[in-house]
């Protein structure tokens, strides 16, 4: 069992920015893969960022591209997601998964992750 606790979300202008972390506790943390995906409202959860178990590999979709990133910390069971220039588009409750895979590459579809946390809200006033 894997469990995954986020924080950092709040209330935020366009422009601004916003660190998330998720907690991770269980399995042994650097064992598994990280992802955050984010549902906005009216939309469908999507894939935001992921890295690998070792950290050396990130994906990061085309919408937050050169604005967020994903980093790991395996000494601190944490993953973050560092959020700039933020838009209101990017509104959303926000979830870190865990993918229990040691592969080189991250996966972008929901179904292959086998925890999830409970979210965060980020909102981004205009």
């Amino acid at each position: 069992q894997v469990q995954l606790v986020e924080s950092g979300g709040g209330l935020v202008q366009a422009g601004g920015s916003l660190r998330l972390s998720c907690a991770a506790s269980g399995r042994t943390f650097s064992n598994y893969a990280m992802g955050w995906f984010r549902q906005g409202p009216g939309k469908e959860r999507e894939f935001v960022v992921g890295i690998t178990w070792s950290g050396g590999y990130t994906y990061v979709s085309d919408s937050v591209k050169g604005r967020f990133t994903i980093s790991r910390d395996n000494a601190k069971n944490t993953v973050y997601l560092q959020m700039n220039s933020l838009k209101p588009e990017d509104t959303a409750i926000y979830y870190c998964a865990a993918d229990l895979n040691r592969d080189s590459y991250v996966r972008r579809v929901q179904d292959d992750y086998d925890y999830w946390g409970q979210g965060t809200q980020v909102t981004v006033s205009s």
